[in-house]
């Protein structure tokens, strides 16, 4: 019988504690990401050299930057474009691992040893060389941020998946559906991947925050998002040289970065207890 999620694993995640803060922590982030640029009225290129480094104020919340830019306005359009490109990223992991990891554990034999060793040479390559190098051959923007991020980032879902395929492969259900002349790909889009739905949706809720602090650290370096958009790395990076002097400019992107990344991995925390818990034979 399918494992699903039902209302009463919704209830079971929402009795964690830890879901329930990592739900809390999450939704100011999401309100300033929607909500935030239309409560200032600035817009997050708007220079005013005449507030430039503004501490926080009624008139600017978190502060000016070198050129008068509101710092709360950059930050909610920052959350945007970090937010994006880190969903996007991992939805990207989220496909090719499941097609991957799915194939592989599926069919098993040679076929699954050809793949899984493909996965582990690429998981070997350093990834900041690569991204480096990806850089060099297209322009630094989203395309390539994208490219560098998801050119190994899905391994560890395929694996998880793979993991997966082989325990559900050998089940009552699985052979039944075989047995009844049950096309592979019906095997497993319809059996065994919604069986495999818990540890899918944990590894993902983990996967989010990674992508999000890779395209921060890749913009920190200057590797990633380009002036004169904002993103909570590029931000980072600007706010480090006036530390000393202006700390609100590099404490307010830090302290969101700190606080998505650990709202997810909270999130993934209660997911993975309420797994656990309400689905037989789902380990961890």
């Amino acid at each position: 019988m399918q494992k699903v999620i039902s209302f009463t694993a919704w209830q079971r995640f929402w009795s964690h504690s830890l879901g329930r803060l990592g739900v809390a922590l999450l939704i100011p982030i999401l309100f300033l990401l929607v909500m935030g640029p239309l409560l200032t009225g600035y817009r997050y290129d708007e220079i005013h050299l005449i507030s430039k480094n503004h501490p926080p104020s009624t008139q600017f919340w978190f502060g000016t930057d070198d050129l008068g830019r509101d710092v709360f306005t950059r930050v909610c359009y920052g959350a945007r474009i970090s937010l994006s490109i880190g969903l996007l990223a991992a939805f990207l992991d989220l496909c090719l691992g499941l097609i991957w990891g799915g194939i592989a554990g599926l069919v098993g034999g040679r076929l699954d040893e050809i793949m899984m060793r493909c996965a582990d040479i690429l998981y070997s390559l350093p990834y900041l060389l690569v991204v480096i190098l990806l850089t060099v051959v297209l322009d630094p923007g989203i395309m390539s941020l994208l490219i560098a991020m998801t050119l190994t980032g899905w391994i560890t879902m395929a694996r998880i998946v793979r993991g997966q395929m082989l325990l559900l492969r050998e089940m009552d259900f699985t052979l039944a559906a075989k047995a009844l002349g049950a096309s592979q790909a019906r095997i497993l889009f319809i059996h065994l991947l919604p069986n495999a739905l818990g540890p899918i949706l944990v590894t993902l809720t983990l996967t989010i925050p990674s992508a999000i602090f890779a395209e921060a650290f890749l913009s920190f370096l200057g590797l990633g998002i380009q002036a004169p958009l904002a993103s909570w790395g590029t931000m980072a990076n600007e706010g480090l040289t006036a530390l000393q002097f202006y700390p609100w400019r590099l404490f307010f992107p830090a302290l969101l970065i700190s606080q998505t990344m650990l709202a997810f991995h909270l999130i993934g925390e209660g997911l993975k207890a309420t797994f656990h818990q309400s689905l037989q034979g789902t380990y961890f």
